[in-house]
């Protein structure tokens, strides 16, 4: 694809973006105890290279070197996440709070803001304490999970709110509910596949954690607003993955159907509560009794809880309707996901992760979509990055001449200006994922989407790779100027 004419507005600013479990390391110091990261990352057979995020790219040491990358490559905005267990190390409302935790993000937050980087904070990047998980199963349980984690919120909001103006408060509640509780792929690992873990019931779980998680995020939200965005004067958000969704048969109307289903159970299913105030159609015909039912009292508190759609994108699919009943396992609308269309046509170039392939008139087409349903929000692009095939396998100097992630961001910047100036999308920021190479959850080290290299096996040594500057270079072209 081409780079385009089209132009983003003014006050538009782009980053990067991590997360602590991902990049931080530093797993047992200054008072930080285990999240179910920790926990199921030394289960064997879990993580696919039998690693884990002990020392990761060991940021929690490195604050300096990382604000001076994002500073050399011209960023003006940088999403991290806090991780839980390092504030409240038992995770509980009643348990202590770890100052050290606090004052490590304090001080990072100054350093920052000092590098003239604007600090984007996601409160609940999946790495949830441990403990937790173990007195009352987490999500699962959601009164006791929303106590809590309000708790935590709350402390963090009290603490570093008055230095942090942008918040999220889970990223890609998807992930959580169905790899965490359906697939079993990410932690906690629970499955209804008793290959692959002892517990878990995938036909009931991904719901009740979904509703649960809807409740905290509006719950968070509802006391940000009341009690801090006065004072602080921030604006906080959900952060919502999503792909894109292309017929295989595009003259077969079921097909078509499917493709917004599909869009319905991945995305809509915490939009649609958020912006409509109610579950989708389709997921509640399907699903009937086992998708938890909003109270009018969480319908009121769940809709309008977002300052801004967060959203996290990478690819496309085709999507091919199935005959017949859905399996009580299914949680993607009883539909098969593709990379070949009926006539042999890929959506996209392979990467180094089977799910991932590039389609980047789809990021166009998701964000109109968006837009349309949800009455042209305020759109974050909190998430889009490429892992390449092969590239762990590449000598360095081949490596850090990433081509094909700087052509990924290309594409992708071109169809985001095309986005804004075409269609009337109302996109605002953009973060790339990843500033580094880092843990990639159950992948392990296998996948790299940094723009820049580390070198794990000589003290996680930070080299700039070129889709680094490419994406600088974008977004000065793309920008318009005052």
């Amino acid at each position: 694809m081409a780079v385009t004419e089209s132009r983003l507005p003014p006050d538009f600013i782009w980053g990067y973006a991590t997360a602590s479990y991902q990049i931080e390391g530093a797993h047992d110091e200054d008072g930080r105890l285990p999240s179910i990261w920790d926990t199921f990352s030394k289960t064997a057979g879990k993580v696919e290279d039998g690693t884990n995020g002990d020392v990761a790219c060991d940021s929690y040491h490195r604050t300096h070197e990382d604000i001076a990358i994002l500073k050399q490559y011209g960023a003006k905005l940088y999403r991290f996440s806090l991780s839980w267990p390092r504030i409240i190390p038992l995770g509980g409302r009643k348990d202590p709070v770890n100052q050290k935790g606090l004052e490590f993000y304090s001080k990072f937050i100054d350093d920052l803001h000092a590098a003239g980087i604007e600090p984007f904070v996601t409160l609940f990047h999946w790495d949830l304490p441990d403990e937790l998980m173990k007195r009352y199963g987490g999500p699962l349980n959601k009164d006791e999970f929303v106590a809590d984690y309000t708790n935590y919120v709350r402390v963090v909001f009290q603490s570093l709110g008055h230095k942090v103006k942008h918040w999220v408060t889970f990223n890609e509640p998807w992930c959580s509910s169905v790899l965490g509780h359906n697939i079993g792929k990410h932690a906690p690992g629970r499955t209804s596949d008793r290959t692959k873990n002892p517990v878990g019931d995938g036909t009931r779980e991904p719901w009740i954690v979904g509703h649960s998680l809807l409740v905290a995020h509006g719950t968070a939200v509802d006391i940000y607003r009341k009690e801090f965005k006065q004072i602080q004067g921030g604006e906080i958000g959900i952060t919502l993955n999503g792909d894109w969704a292309e017929p295989w048969d595009p003259e077969d109307p079921e097909d078509i159907e499917a493709c917004t289903r599909k869009l319905e159970f991945a995305i809509s299913w915490f939009a649609d509560p958020i912006y409509l105030g109610k579950y989708p159609d389709s997921m509640v015909k399907q699903l009937g009794d086992r998708l938890p039912p909003l109270t009018p009292d969480e319908v009121s508190l769940i809709k309008g809880s977002n300052d801004f759609y967060g959203m996290n994108h990478y690819c496309a699919n085709y999507i091919r309707h199935r005959e017949g009943e859905p399996d009580p396992d299914d949680t993607a609308g009883n539909l098969d996901h593709l990379f070949e269309d009926k006539f042999g046509n890929s959506i996209g170039p392979e990467t180094n992760c089977e799910w991932l392939r590039p389609h980047p008139l789809g990021f166009r087409k998701l964000m109109k979509w968006l837009s349309e349903r949800y009455g042209y929000p305020k759109i974050y692009v909190t998430e889009n990055g490429t892992s390449i095939k092969g590239e762990n396998d590449l000598p360095l100097e081949e490596l850090v001449n990433d081509e094909f992630r700087a052509q990924y961001y290309r594409d992708y910047v071109g169809a985001m200006a095309d986005a804004a100036a075409i269609d009337g999308v109302n996109v605002k920021k953009y973060m790339a994922w990843s500033l580094m190479d880092n843990f990639e959850w159950s992948e392990g080290y296998q996948s790299r989407f940094g723009v820049t290299y580390v070198d794990y096996k000589n003290n996680q040594k930070r080299i700039p790779k070129k889709s680094a500057f490419v994406v600088g270079e974008l977004f000065d072209k793309y920008i318009t100027k005052d």
